[in-house]
């Protein structure tokens, strides 16, 4: 079950959801990376479940991470760095319970044939939400070494079901305080809507059920000239990382699925000098032209399908007798993926762009 990563940065995630840690690997890491514990921590928790973030499961970790190696006094020595993330607060009874039924729209029965049944089914095992984690502590690191590019990386909630924020503007990243907005009880530009989006949460998750959402996400102060055409654009890095999180199943960049409905004068994105600096009017192709960044911020959508589990009977089948059955879960679950996805995306995007300096040869 090798799950790596390997453009610029080599990343390799392991563990599973109900194991006694799950870990990451890095390779080519940058050397001389100032490392700050506290920040890493802090990135972590915000992935994490908790009482503050409606929609998430009840099951709740401390985020407790230790570094193996690639760390030495506080910075990155250029060796692979190694570290594990304890996991403490776990019930496997209920997956031992269900282990002979297939639960619907989770990766139980793809995986079992995949792995001749000797898949660990507690969880999700390897496929578990859970190990977005580890991603998160790969992102975080990023995020650090990008300081010295001055790139920075934000998402919100774009929306939960029918409820909307704002999206962000395509040109200027002035307006946002994202560590104000990071803060609140779900990451939305738009604090208005928070109670909107609460409140559809609430809705769904008192008829036991799930409900989806959109995160978008933003990279500032990108340089022009990053990335590469055909197979190794800025597209493919950060869709590849993206769809390592659970629960993903589309993304698109600028106006994406938009442009269908539009003509190419309308879709164009002119070119401008502004202040010396050649700029676009518009950014309807979210700051990537052939895979290319153009300089202006990148901006993609990624959307999170409801969570799977729920708490309605619904049919299955069941393995051990080979006939048509119902299952009713129990156990943790998130009612609303997307309101910690958002730190995911974030994670994942911030090891795309980190990687794709790397892979130029310009960090």
């Amino acid at each position: 079950m090798a799950c790596v990563f390997n453009k610029g940065l080599s990343i390799s995630i392991f563990g599973e959801s109900h194991s006694k840690a799950i870990g990451v690997l890095i390779d080519n890491f940058p050397f001389g990376i100032e490392v700050d514990l506290d920040e890493i921590k802090k990135d972590l928790l915000k992935r994490a479940p908790s009482k503050n973030k409606k929609g998430s499961t009840k099951r709740e970790e401390e985020e407790d991470f230790e570094i193996m190696s690639g760390v030495y006094n506080k910075h990155t020595t250029g060796a692979p760095i190694c570290a594990i993330i304890h996991n403490k607060n776990f019930d496997s009874s209920n997956y031992i319970k269900f282990k002979d039924f297939i639960r619907p729209s989770h990766a139980d029965y793809t995986a079992k044939k995949r792995y001749g049944f000797f898949n660990d089914p507690r969880g999700g095992g390897n496929f578990s939400g859970r190990l977005t984690a580890a991603l998160v502590f790969a992102g975080s690191l990023s995020k650090q070494a990008l300081k010295k590019k001055k790139v920075e990386i934000f998402s919100h909630i774009y929306s939960i079901g029918k409820v909307k924020d704002f999206s962000f503007d395509e040109i200027d990243i002035a307006l946002y305080n994202f560590a104000e907005v990071e803060e609140q009880s779900l990451c939305v530009l738009n604090k208005e809507k928070i109670k909107e989006m609460e409140k559809e949460i609430d809705f769904y998750e008192k008829e036991g059920d799930s409900i989806g959402g959109v995160v978008e996400c933003g990279v500032f102060n990108m340089p022009v000239g990053i990335g590469s055409p055909i197979f190794d654009g800025i597209e493919n890095f950060i869709s590849e990382l993206v769809f390592s999180i659970p629960a993903v199943k589309g993304i698109e960049f600028g106006k994406g699925f938009s442009f269908g409905e539009m003509s190419g004068s309308l879709a164009n994105d002119e070119w401008v000098l502004k202040d010396g600096a050649i700029k676009t009017k518009t950014n309807n192709n979210g700051g990537i032209l052939g895979g290319i960044s153009t300089g202006m911020p990148i901006i993609f959508r990624v959307v999170f399908k409801p969570t799977p589990t729920i708490l309605k009977e619904q049919n299955t089948v069941n393995l051990k007798e080979m006939k048509n059955d119902k299952v009713l879960f129990s156990g943790f679950f998130d009612s609303c993926i997307a309101t910690r996805g958002v730190f995911a995306v974030t994670a994942a995007c911030n090891i795309a762009m980190l990687s794709q300096f790397i892979y130029q040869g310009k960090f």
